[in-house]
Parts: C-alpha cells; structure tokens; sequence
C-alpha cells in the first residue's frame, strides 16, 4: 500500500486536530433564546403537584384580582410554611429529617386566613373578595405519603372561609401515592417515585380544566399537534438560576392560537413538583400529564415555568419557593417568583410589555450546567469556562457554583461582584 510522506501525514493530523478544535469551539455556542411572544389571551389560571400546587395555591390568593380557578393536587393552605422550613417539611408535608407531624387541622386554618387578610390589607396582595369567584378542583390521594391529606382537609377548610362549597370540587377517594395523576402515563398508582407521574385512570389535568372552565370541549383524540416554544426566563427574573428558576421555561401554543390567533385564548399556567424539572425528568411532565390535548381542543395556552435546584441545601430538589428558601416574600405580589411568572402571564394576556435586554454589567452566581445553559458559559471535556473570556470555571457539574460578570454582551469573567 503507498504511504503518504510523513511530512504530508503530520500535515494531514494537524489539518484534523484543527477542524476538530473549531468544532469543538463552536459546539458549546448556544443560541440565545427567544422571549414570549405578545399575545392576547384571557381567563388565566393555575394548576400544580406538590411544591407546584402551593405555587398555584399562592399565584391564585396573591393575584386573584386576575386568575379565573386553580387545580391543587397534594398541596396546601395558602403561606403554610409561615416562611419555616421545618414548619413546611413537618406540619405542611412529611419531607423532612426528622418526625413528620401532619394531623387534621394541624396548619391552623384560621391563622393561614388571618394572614391571607392581613396581607390584603396591606396590598402585598389582591382583595381577598376576589376569591369568591374562583373555582378550584383539588386531588389527594388516600395513599399519599408525602403530602398526606389531613393537609389537603386543611386546604380545603382554607378556600371554604372566602368561598362558597359549590366553587369547590374535591377528589379523595383514589388509592394514588404522591404524583399526578393520569388515565394513560405513568408509574402505578400507589408507586412512589420518579417521574411523579402516575397512572391511576384519573385524567386530573383534564378534570381540573373542566371544572375551572365549564363547558370545555372533549380533548383531541390525536396526539398533540402545536408548538413547544423554550423561552428565556431570565428576561422576567435577573440571575434566575440563583434564585431557584431556570434558565429557561416553557410555552405550548396549540395551532389556533399561533400566527396570531391569540386572541380569544385562555392561559393556563402548569407548576410542576419538586424534582419534575425538565432537567431532572426531561419533558415528562409536559408532555404525559394531560395537558396538551386538551389545550388543543379548547384553544388553551399552557404556561410550564421551570424552578432549578440551588445547592448545595437551600432547594437541591428543584422545588418551588413556597417555604422562603429564596424570598421572605415568596408567598406575596413582590415575591421574586411570584413576580416572574405573573410578568410572563401579563405578557401572554396583553397586560406586560417586552422586557428590556439586560445590561452590560449584570452578575450571575449558578451552577456551572446552569451557566452552560444560559449561554454564560460553554463545556469542554467535563469542565466549563466562561463564555468570552475562557476562564476555567472547574468541573461542569452541579455541585460547583461560580460566579460570572458580564463585562460586554456575551463576554462573561469569572470572579466576584459588588
């Protein structure tokens, strides 16, 4: 066989190794995602599993003035926490180290409404009298651990101070441990674990739709045929990573209310649980927990915000802040999540406009994967660097967390910030 001259040869793996190193510097660049787009919708409301349906359950008190209903499943009363985590993972659900102490009437109901009002009064949070035109499907399972139902009793015995019973649907009596519940999807019904899915001949995503927005149309009977757009939450929340959000959420448009067909849509907003992150489980909760058929039968945008993990204790799990792991004001109007999601519903209703491209100067402290995603930084090898400068920032994993400043647009250094 002839051989190439070795001068040609050397020439030949230098040419290689070349094209391998631009491609290696071109592989991490990450196109900048899109905002939401301005749309027109009306009739919002919220819905969500576990940390998520205390989200929905505080999203729906603080901002009642503009929500139609909320579905709970394995929630609880409105500021259960009281801003404690011990509280929240003892007397609010059975997640901590130490003796769970969940008991019927345990959340002190008429403390929780007291502070609802208390709140109202001080306009941290819409007119309590808003609350009385809601309507709201709740879900727990007799076999939920986690979150058993003598919390759940407690929220319902809560919606009942400023409600009437008929605004309130209330399944109890399926066999379901801790997860949402589908008639398709899923892990069994009495199984406990990842993806917190489960399938228990209960379609809770449609049943909660229904009960807040009578009159729906069956769900299509075809698989789901709109448009999945990921769009930057760090345009509704500055550093969002650092606060217990992702970079970035999600936003299913069903085909008739794309290309500028908004108007007359309803907004559905979707809080998943802990540890249901598209990170964590991909795009299970989106796409196996019943939402988007009935989105495309109904003309039903659904909003799916993403929270992250902030390690290394703080919120590993990637919950929502509904026990002031972030924010003392988690459970009010100027909470920081709070605030981030309702910017993103006021742009998808009409009521919020574009949000200003951040400045040159801005800091952000996240882990190293969060900076990846964000564009901040890239990977190579299992170690990430800075985006711009090429700074090592160490081992592309989780559990390091660096701080990067933005000295130019897509120039990033590592270091620290005033």
């Amino acid at each position: 066989m002839h051989r190439l001259p070795r001068s040609r040869r050397v020439l030949h793996v230098a040419v290689l190794l070349a094209l391998i190193g631009i491609a290696l510097l071109l592989l991490p660049l990450r196109a900048q995602l899109p905002g939401l787009p301005a749309m027109q919708a009306s009739d919002v409301s919220v819905s969500g599993l576990s940390s998520g349906g205390y989200m929905a359950v505080q999203y729906g008190v603080a901002y009642s003035t503009s929500v139609k209903g909320a579905g709970v499943v394995a929630g609880g009363p409105y500021s259960c926490s009281r801003g404690s985590v011990d509280t929240a993972t003892t007397l609010c659900s059975c997640t901590g180290l130490g003796m769970c102490r969940v008991s019927p009437g345990g959340t002190n109901v008429a403390a929780l409404a007291a502070l609802t009002e208390q709140y109202a009064a001080a306009r941290s949070i819409d007119p309590v009298s808003n609350l009385a035109g809601q309507r709201i499907w709740l879900f727990s399972g007799t076999a939920d651990t986690v979150v058993p139902q003598a919390v759940m009793n407690d929220l319902h015995g809560y919606y009942r101070r400023f409600m009437g019973a008929d605004n309130i649907s209330y399944r109890k009596d399926v066999a379901a441990q801790h997860a949402m519940p589908t008639d398709s999807a899923g892990n069994a019904c009495a199984s406990l674990g990842s993806p917190y899915i489960n399938n228990c001949g209960v379609d809770a995503a449609g049943q909660l739709l229904q009960w807040i927005y009578p009159g729906l149309a069956p769900r299509s009977a075809s698989a789901p045929a709109g448009r999945l757009l990921e769009f930057d939450q760090g345009q509704y929340l500055a550093d969002p990573t650092a606060h217990g959000m992702a970079a970035s959420g999600f936003l299913y448009i069903p085909p008739a209310c794309d290309g500028g067909g908004s108007q007359g849509c309803k907004l559905h907003v979707a809080f998943h649980g802990c540890k249901q992150d598209a990170r964590s489980i991909g795009d299970k909760f989106i796409r196996d927990t019943g939402y988007l058929r009935w989105a495309d039968s109904n003309r039903i945008l659904v909003l799916f915000p993403q929270a992250a993990p902030v390690f290394p204790l703080a919120n590993p799990n990637a919950c929502w802040d509904w026990f002031n792991y972030d924010d003392a004001n988690f459970a009010r109007k100027n909470g920081r999540q709070m605030a981030a999601v309702k910017a993103m519903a006021d742009r998808l209703t009409g009521g919020g406009a574009a949000p200003p491209p951040p400045g040159d100067a801005v800091c952000f402290t996240a882990s190293n994967p969060d900076h990846v995603l964000a564009g901040r930084a890239y990977e190579r090898f299992f170690f990430a660097y800075a985006q711009g400068s090429g700074q090592s920032m160490g081992l592309n994993s989780l559990f390091v967390r660096t701080t990067l400043r933005r000295t130019a647009p897509s120039h990033f250094v590592v270091g620290s910030c005033p």
